[in-house]
């Protein structure tokens, strides 16, 4: 079966997807996936056939993070920046699907790559890695973390949904007056078209993280697990991160992966004190923020990046931003986790690290100081939390997220047909 997957966003967008290529190819599938230009060489890396987008997912995460938890700014500063690539990115990603037999398609394609998918007459599966789409009274959109389950639950979500169709289709007319040879679709809503099979809606996380709420439909929402691409195989650490880890006990890694915001440098000044108040050794990863500097007493490493299924696992804890990927990977080294949500999701996550046990509580950005933050740090190495994180860490290290979704997909594709 020939597949298109198309995607975007920053890195944690992007692995799980290379994730799902890798699987796809091992079922005897023919791969190519569609994502920012700027993860070509990650993607070819693993003999993924890439169709690079246009866009910078950087500028996508500035404007994000600058928003914060202001939801109604999120969604304005999240449509301004597809509004402003839609084209050129529609244009190549529609024609990377001219002979594709199944489209799978991540959160900013949901409405027009199913609408595709529908007008050629072919299956589509959606894949998120976060909740969402699906109303449930067990825990709110992921956007609005603070609200309270229950009736109010169930309306946040509603209320997204809602917010995510009619401002789509409203950039959609947009766009059709701007470029009709390439907005030419009739829009149609993946879960609300009774003439089709509803197509999958996979979460890519796990249910031991978050349980799967009773009042979902069991028939197309699905959770199999974290989508995990792991290390290639012969993979070296720079000597300057191994003699690191040799040098003393394991490290607390702090990682704001992909996060771009305008208080970076206070938050990474912030959590370098409280370490160094608490007594513990760094690892610093710099991913797409400002360089971060050593200290001169070398209790701390800076480096640009490494694989988290590789370091994770040798650290003794980790601060981090809480994206998806990112919480999903301390997760499965089974460590105790600190979260300081940017925005989007990522409070959501650090609430829900907190509730299964294996996490301190998240720190918003706007309580940040070191004495909330030393106090976070001494929470982590409490017997009861580490003891939690290896727990989860052993449940989900058994899954197999992939494989599942797979399975799920090929599933689907032979009903489809038989409808």
């Amino acid at each position: 079966m020939k597949v298109t997957l198309l995607t975007y966003g920053s890195r944690g967008d992007i692995q799980p997807f290379v994730a799902l290529a890798k699987g796809l190819q091992s079922a005897g599938h023919n791969v190519r996936l569609a994502a920012p230009y700027r993860f070509k060489d990650f993607v070819t890396d693993y003999a993924v056939p890439f169709v690079p987008l246009a866009g910078d997912p950087e500028e996508l995460s500035s404007q994000l993070n600058d928003a914060r938890s202001n939801v109604f700014r999120m969604i304005k500063n999240m449509s301004d920046y597809v509004r402003s690539i839609a084209t050129d990115v529609a244009r190549v990603a529609f024609a990377a699907c001219d002979d594709a037999e199944l489209i799978v398609h991540s959160f900013l394609f949901t409405t027009g790559a199913h609408s595709l998918a529908r007008a050629r007459g072919i299956p589509d599966v959606s894949i998120q890695g976060f909740p969402v789409f699906t109303p449930t009274q067990a825990f709110p959109m992921v956007a609005m973390a603070k609200i309270p389950r229950g009736k109010l639950s169930y309306f946040s979500h509603w209320l997204g949904t809602e917010i995510f169709w009619q401002v789509g289709n409203a950039g959609y007319r947009q766009l059709r007056k701007q470029a009709p040879d390439v907005f030419n679709l009739k829009l149609i809503w993946p879960w609300r078209n009774s003439n089709f099979l509803q197509p999958p809606l996979i979460y890519a996380y796990s249910p031991h993280v978050l349980p799967r709420p009773v009042d979902w439909d069991a028939q197309y929402i699905h959770i199999p697990g974290y989508f995990f691409l792991d290390t290639m195989v012969g993979y070296q650490a720079p000597q300057s991160l191994a003699d690191f880890l040799g040098e003393g006990e394991p490290p607390v890694c702090v990682t704001f992966g992909s996060m771009v915001n305008q208080e970076a440098e206070r938050i990474q000044r912030l959590v370098l004190q409280a370490l160094r108040a608490a007594s513990q050794r760094v690892i610093l990863l710099s991913g797409w923020g400002s360089e971060l500097v050593s200290n001169a007493d070398g209790s701390v490493l800076t480096i640009n990046s490494s694989p988290h299924d590789w370091l994770f696992p040798r650290c003794k804890a980790v601060i981090h931003h809480g994206g998806a990927g990112t919480t999903g990977a301390v997760f499965r080294a089974g460590i105790p986790q600190l979260i300081i949500p940017h925005g989007m999701d990522q409070s959501f996550w650090g609430k829900q690290a907190a509730i299964s046990g294996a996490g301190a509580w998240p720190i918003e950005i706007n309580r940040l100081s070191e004495t909330i933050l030393v106090k976070a740090i001494h929470q982590l190495e409490l017997p009861k939390i580490r003891l939690q994180a290896q727990r989860i860490g052993e449940e989900i290290r058994a899954e197999d997220g992939v494989g599942q979704a797979v399975r799920i997909i090929e599933r689907y594709a032979t009903d489809f047909k038989s409808v």
